[in-house]
């Protein structure tokens, strides 16, 4: 299906929905997320799965996930993986790491330490760099780790780590990784497609993200773009058959298909949503309106008094954590439900010292609906009767 026939198809959805009167809240998380109507219509049309059809999709959003990694197509391959992110992390982290090596884990939430637990029922060597809910590993720290044990063969980061919102310093990590020959594995599951992420810039040997962040698909898949070389190397070394990324790999391009069932209509679903990401500009165009929705928020928060969980120089343009208030008559059960009949669905915290929530500025929204949220914070703050949003000391 073209981009002109889905966005045909979809404005005849967009007039159902509208004539029903139901209208989707919008999703201000870190995926699932809000889509476009040419996403959504893009799912109205069967494949088959092993069709001819299909296989163009599959090996069009193939070579354009390595080109928007600057990844040539001679060193590097891109290999699509049915489930969720964390499929596509294990698999990973399975394929990257040899079962005599040893892992670094670069961990400030949620999402690092769950590499860190996928490790151990790997079986994999590990240890942990826990930098806590809100600051970020940097530099030195790792080279200081890296020099202490020479037996560490790989180092993980989540790069932007969606339980805070951090924006982590890849490129200063990758270098000092690289400078000591270690392997480089990025989960960029929330940043891929709109902050800037290259070989040229970031000279990874792993990178994992997923249908549905930043490019704005929906689930159902996960994507690792990872070194050939390495691939190679890893034939035998997964302990899964359905996360064997370098079988998944071999039977891809031996015959242009998936080795086993395939998510179709995601898949059709994020061949739309990449044309439409090409058509805002790529990575530079998609982060300018992320940013703009951004720093609209934060602003409009801060100036209800809401506190964030982040310095400035950390906040990432993908999620923002807010401290609770610390007024008693604050629920974040009775919050989320007034905002939701508002029609903005947020996503609880992560912390593990104090009450949080966070909000996304991903999926198809931008600075216009950023306003609508904040008159619906500060109607929902009014119907719950807080007129104090600082948080507890």
């Amino acid at each position: 299906m073209s981009l002109a026939t889905a966005t045909a198809t979809a404005t005849h959805a967009s007039r159902l929905i509208e004539e029903s009167g139901q209208q989707a809240p919008y999703l201000l998380t870190p995926g699932p997320l809000t889509t476009s109507d040419a996403t959504k219509a893009a799912m109205l049309h069967d494949w088959g799965s092993w069709d001819d059809d299909f296989n163009r999709l599959t090996a069009e959003v193939r070579e354009q996930l390595l080109e928007m990694a600057g990844a040539p197509g001679d060193a590097y391959a891109c290999v699509p993986l049915q489930g969720s992110g964390t499929f596509a992390v294990e698999a990973a982290l399975a394929t990257a790491i040899d079962r005599q090596g040893k892992a670094l884990v670069l961990a400030n939430g949620a999402y690092g330490q769950r590499a860190a637990k996928i490790l151990d029922y790997l079986g994999r060597a590990h240890v942990v760099l826990d930098k806590g809910d809100y600051l970020p590993p940097r530099d030195e720290e790792v080279a200081a780790h890296l020099d202490a044990d020479p037996e560490i063969t790989d180092v993980f980061l989540v790069h932007c780590e969606t339980s805070s919102g951090i924006l982590n310093p890849l490129s200063e990590i990758a270098e000092v990784v690289k400078a000591r020959g270690k392997g480089l594995i990025v989960d960029a599951m929330s940043s891929f497609g709109a902050v800037p992420l290259t070989v040229e810039d970031v000279p990874f040997d792993v990178m994992v993200s997923s249908a549905n962040k930043c490019i704005e698909g929906v689930p159902g898949f996960g994507f690792v773009i990872l070194r050939r070389e390495l691939l190679e190397a890893s034939a035998g070394r997964s302990h899964s058959l359905s996360l064997d990324l370098y079988e998944q790999w071999r039977y891809m391009e031996r015959t242009g298909q998936w080795r086993f069932t395939p998510p179709t209509h995601v898949v059709a679903a994020f061949h739309t949503a990449l044309a439409e990401h090409l058509a805002e500009g790529g990575v530079a165009g998609r982060l300018v309106r992320y940013t703009r929705s951004r720093d609209r928020l934060v602003a409009g928060m801060r100036a209800m008094g809401f506190a964030t969980l982040l310095e400035d120089r950390w906040l990432s343009p993908i999620i923002t954590t807010f401290f609770s208030p610390g007024h008693p008559s604050f629920d974040f059960g009775r919050f989320y439900a007034e905002l939701k009949a508002r029609g903005f669905i947020i996503y609880p915290g992560k912390l593990t010292q104090a009450e949080s929530f966070r909000i996304g500025c991903i999926g198809r929204l931008d600075a216009t609906v950023i306003e609508r949220l904040l008159v619906a914070v500060r109607e929902a703050l009014d119907a719950m009767g807080v007129d104090d949003c600082r948080p507890v000391a």
